[in-house]
């Protein structure tokens, strides 16, 4: 509401503030319980991942809750025929895991009983959708998509020629005789050659074990990853390794850590587990910056004496330490008055900017923002470190700004939404001195205002309650550029989102597939709701 509004209604200014404190408190509860509730979850709120469930299901039938994950398949199969969230080049790996683990189990199922005909439709019909996606295009940055994609196309193919699996033209319009091919873009090879690289090294390198189940296939037995636990944090990667190492010592571990992962999930699997890390530093960071942090303080600090590592911070355990999870460590510390020494970012620091992680093939911008914002969060508790750190600072933030492009906006290889990359980059270069730094974040705000929908979001596939969270934190790190009806159409639209029972948020983040890690979501929405009803307190106050 706009104070037009506020003088039209017949409520006078003066008890506006009133409105808005209760809305804002209404936050600060929200924000306790969501604190409290990722506190008490070991394993982290995220929704299960259909490409994982689907290579669960076809590589470990003798997992609990088989069933379940049958059902899930069938549950959410399109009308199309394809699986997966967001637009076309999105659904293919999704689609080819389900083709696949649907005929893996119908080769389980008689095809004569009720379920293996129903599967059978499901199958044909997943096999005439891939016929439909693009053979060719701007595929998504997603992990290991490379090898994943060509090895899904090859397995489909296998699982086809298999006894078994009968003749499924008339249950759909799919055609015997016709197979998936790898589309352009993506190399047959590709799973083959990387599994040559790893033999030749004598060992599966460390990045790969999250995505493990694309090259297991061409590996020889002796040549696994060991783990003690997941494999990579990734279930599809653990249900590969076990289903050619058997079960027996670290791999009935593995096998028992599937297990529970399985349960958490309703018989249903995410993308990495546990997420604990990740999402703590996620959450703690989105509510520490807009002052939701005070009613959970005391786990905040917790979460952050316990994350920080003077050797770096990894996502989940199985994963490498990388770039991103070390600096949201060192900027949570700082944020929670618990600075901690960001010496452990300096392994990434390639000389221009920070990698990932040792040995990344595609540049973070996201992850360079939090190296800039923890180094901006540290200096404030450690001033005379200005002389160390702000040369790096400066360095990091014009590669930072060579790489906005025209229309003002980042992108990023873990969000496929460029709201969320933008907004890391602007809170990050808006602590920058100079006119660069300037020039960029208001070139970043120009094209948020730009892109708002009618009903006031904003998102890359229609609007979004998180994608608009980002938007609104832009606009009011630039002061002066947003008019009121324009936030207060945002604000509008995050309230009515917040009132809606049962709100499910779309997947927009980046790893094998899209995924939604729901916590961190409601904590970037519960910020920025925050900091629009706290705005009418500063607009009002005498």
């Amino acid at each position: 509401m706009n104070e037009h509004q506020h003088s039209g209604s017949g409520t006078s200014l003066a008890t506006a503030p009133v409105e808005h404190r209760s809305a804002s408190d209404a936050c600060v509860d929200a924000a306790a319980r969501l604190i409290s509730a990722v506190d008490a979850d070991p394993w982290g709120d995220v929704r299960p991942s259909l490409y994982e469930t689907a290579r669960v299901l076809s590589a470990a039938p003798w997992l609990p809750g088989e069933q379940a994950r049958v059902e899930y398949l069938l549950r959410e199969q399109a009308a199309d025929g394809s699986w997966g969230d967001g637009p076309a080049p999105y659904r293919l790996l999704p689609t080819l895991s389900a083709v696949e683990a649907v005929l893996a189990v119908l080769q389980r199922e008689p095809l004569a009983s009720g379920a293996g005909g129903r599967l059978a439709a499901v199958a044909a019909r997943g096999l005439a959708a891939l016929g439909r996606l693009p053979s060719a295009g701007l595929w998504p940055d997603t992990a290991a998509a490379e090898i994943l994609v060509p090895g899904l196309v090859a397995a489909v193919n296998e699982r086809l020629d298999r006894p078994g699996v009968a003749d499924l033209t008339h249950l759909g319009p799919w055609h015997r005789g016709t197979r998936p091919a790898v589309p352009r873009g993506y190399h047959a090879a590709a799973p083959e050659a990387v599994a040559r690289k790893c033999l030749a090294a004598g060992g599966v390198p460390f990045k790969l074990h999250h995505t493990f189940e694309g090259v297991a296939g061409h590996l020889p037995d002796v040549l696994r990853p060991e783990a003690d636990g997941l494999v990579g944090s990734s279930p599809a990667a653990t249900a590969a390794w076990l289903a050619a190492a058997g079960l027996s010592g670290l791999q009935r571990r593995a096998a028992n850590e599937l297990a529970a992962v399985a349960h958490r999930y309703g018989g249903l699997l995410p993308e990495a587990a546990p997420i604990t890390v990740f999402e703590r530093l996620w959450v703690a960071a989105a509510l520490a910056r807009s002052g939701l942090a005070s009613s959970g303080l005391l786990t905040l600090r917790k979460w952050a004496d316990h994350l920080y590592d003077p050797e770096g911070v990894r996502g989940a355990p199985g994963l490498m330490v990388d770039a991103d999870d070390t600096a949201m460590a060192v900027l949570v510390a700082a944020l929670v008055d618990r600075p901690r020494d960001p010496a452990p970012l300096a392994v990434f620091d390639n000389g221009r900017h920070y990698d990932c992680y040792v040995g990344e093939d595609t540049k973070s911008l996201s992850a360079n923002a939090h190296a800039l914002q923890a180094l901006q969060a540290h200096l404030r508790h450690r001033p005379e470190e200005a002389q160390t750190h702000l040369p790096v600072m400066r360095r990091v933030a014009d590669w930072m700004t060579e790489h906005q492009l025209p229309q003002g906006h980042w992108t990023d290889k873990w969000h496929a939404s460029p709201y969320y990359a933008t907004e890391r980059c602007v809170t990050a270069l808006s602590a920058i001195p100079g006119p660069r730094a300037r020039q960029a974040v208001r070139a970043a705000a120009e094209w948020v205002l730009a892109t708002q929908q009618p009903d006031g979001s904003w998102g890359i596939w229609g609007g979004t309650a998180e994608e608009t969270a980002y938007a609104v934190k832009i606009l009011l790190r630039t002061p002066g550029i947003a008019d009121g009806r324009t936030l207060d159409r945002a604000e509008a639209f995050l309230d009515e989102t917040a009132r809606t029972s049962g709100h499910r948020h779309p997947a927009r983040w980046h790893d094998k597939t899209l995924y939604a890690p729901e916590a961190m979501i409601q904590a970037e929405v519960l910020a920025a709701r925050h900091l629009l009803h706290t705005r009418h307190e500063t607009e009002h106050r005498p």
